[in-house]
């Protein structure tokens, strides 16, 4: 892509954007009749073409609308134009946009390009394609141009591997490609397999991964910055390429949206990028426990009783709770072996957090209060909202078992999104700066690009805000 501050002589492609305001203020000086099927509400498109260019006027509503509503409207108008767009010299006109304003546009432009399967062939991609924008100067358009490119690296990669077909996506595959990109960014890649789990003691994640035909990959990705002193952030995403329910078996019933159990870890991934495009001066220790949750003579069964790597003993109650089981050893070995100033672990953990908020938001737990506020202020920052409930001790009670530690579920028809959080919370090993967010119902959904449910990208936007602006 090319942004350039310098003028054209002549301009084949012009995007005219306008608030409600600056449209009222403005509209004499265009066809009057423009008025009457236009007005600078969001979203709003009109096209007018003459002999040497098209115009498209694009409305951005009120003029103090929240900053990720420009990106919302550069993601529908790239959507929904992309037949008219044109790979030619364009014009972006926006009198009275702020920088940030206009980059989150501009982003906004180039996500809404993203189509399964990704290839980057959208017509904004295309290196002919010239945009320029003389409000800024060249430097802060190379700086708006960059962040871009980072944050489509990121989340394109997020919703590709969210969107793949189970088939396309097992764990050497999905280990290869980790694989290449430690290299591309220079980050340190480690993978157990089956047999080095079982030295260690990985016996959560591997009481899921048994049950598979393909071989473990407890995989760590460590980003680190050359710059002193810099924080250093600990994440963990759930990454269940498939999840069948294991013996206690999910209904048929949209099953294959369960390609989509692996949100957490691919917000994760995408995070990583990002940062590591960004060179973002901050330490990363990612953590993904890779599996399948598979049905097969060696899968594990309700009844078992399984020790964790920390030593706690699980009873399994239901084989569909396999979330919680990688994820308790993958927060257990990320606490014992790395120094973390904060540990998030991402996850489509539970329908019950689904059923509480839909698409709207994610389920936020914490043990600290200036992180917990940190997330609620990314959330609404990016639109990657959460909302936070408790982690009250009383709901200790509802996974005690008779035969272990814990049992993996409660059995009761409520709450499960908080014992699952309380569950995980005895497998941290006592870190004082620690968040759960349960995903389940925002990473994947409906979209502007696809007409079946498909990876929304959440996550990425939110831990990439997160991670760069945390002190």
């Amino acid at each position: 892509m090319k942004l350039i501050n310098k003028k054209n002589k002549k301009y084949v492609q012009i995007f005219q954007l306008f608030t409600e305001e600056k449209w009222k203020e403005s509209n004499k000086n265009f066809n009057r009749n423009i008025a009457s099927v236009f007005s600078g509400k969001k979203n709003e498109v009109h096209i007018q073409t003459n002999e040497d260019n098209i115009s498209f006027f694009i409305g951005l509503g009120k003029a103090n609308a929240a900053n990720f509503e420009f990106q919302q409207i550069g993601v529908k108008f790239s959507q929904t134009q992309k037949e008219k767009i044109q790979s030619v010299p364009t014009q972006i006109i926006a009198e009275d946009l702020n920088e940030k304003q206009f980059e989150e546009f501009f982003k906004g432009l180039y996500l809404g390009t993203y189509a399964y399967a990704s290839e980057k062939s959208h017509i904004l991609w295309n290196e002919q394609t010239e945009i320029h924008f003389e409000n800024f100067s060249q430097k802060k358009l190379n700086q708006i141009k960059d962040n871009t490119n980072a944050i489509c690296e990121g989340q394109f990669t997020c919703m590709e591997w969210l969107n793949k077909p189970a088939n396309h996506k097992k764990t050497n595959t999905l280990s290869l490609f980790l694989k290449d990109i430690s290299k591309k960014y220079d980050i340190k890649y480690t993978s157990f397999n089956r047999k080095k789990c079982e030295e260690l003691g990985l016996g959560a994640y591997l009481a899921v991964n048994q049950g598979s035909e393909q071989d473990a990959a407890f995989t760590i990705l460590e980003y680190k910055t050359k710059v002193k002193n810099a924080k250093t952030i600990g994440l963990v995403g759930k990454c269940v390429t498939f999840d069948t329910g294991g013996i206690s078996i999910k209904a048929s019933d949209n099953m294959h949206y369960m390609k989509s159990d692996m949100g957490g870890a691919t917000a994760v991934i995408g995070a990583l990028i990002y940062s590591a495009e960004k060179q973002v001066p901050v330490n990363i220790i990612a953590i993904l426990p890779i599996t399948d949750n598979a049905v097969s003579e060696n899968a594990y069964l309700p009844s078992d009783v399984i020790k964790a790597y920390n030593g706690k003993t699980i009873e399994v109650l239901n084989t569909d709770a396999e979330g919680r089981m990688i994820l308790a050893d993958a927060l257990s070995y990320l606490s014992k072996n790395y120094k973390t100033d904060v540990m998030i672990d991402l996850a489509t953990l539970t329908g019950s957090s689904v059923r509480m908020f839909g698409d709207t938001c994610g389920a936020l737990f914490s043990n600290n209060n200036r992180l917990k506020d940190l997330l609620i202020k990314t959330g609404d920052e990016t639109n990657q909202r959460l909302w936070n409930l408790p982690l009250w001790d009383v709901w200790k009670d509802d996974f005690k078992s008779d035969v272990a530690d814990v049992k993996n579920i409660s059995m009761k028809p409520i709450g499960d999104c908080i014992v699952a959080a309380k569950f995980l919370e005895e497998f941290i090993e006592g870190h004082q700066n620690w968040a759960h967010l349960d995903i389940a119902g925002v990473v994947f959904g409906n979209t502007g690009y696809s007409k079946e449910k498909a990876a929304t990208g959440y996550g990425v936007q939110l831990l990439a805000d997160l991670i760069e602006n945390y002190h």
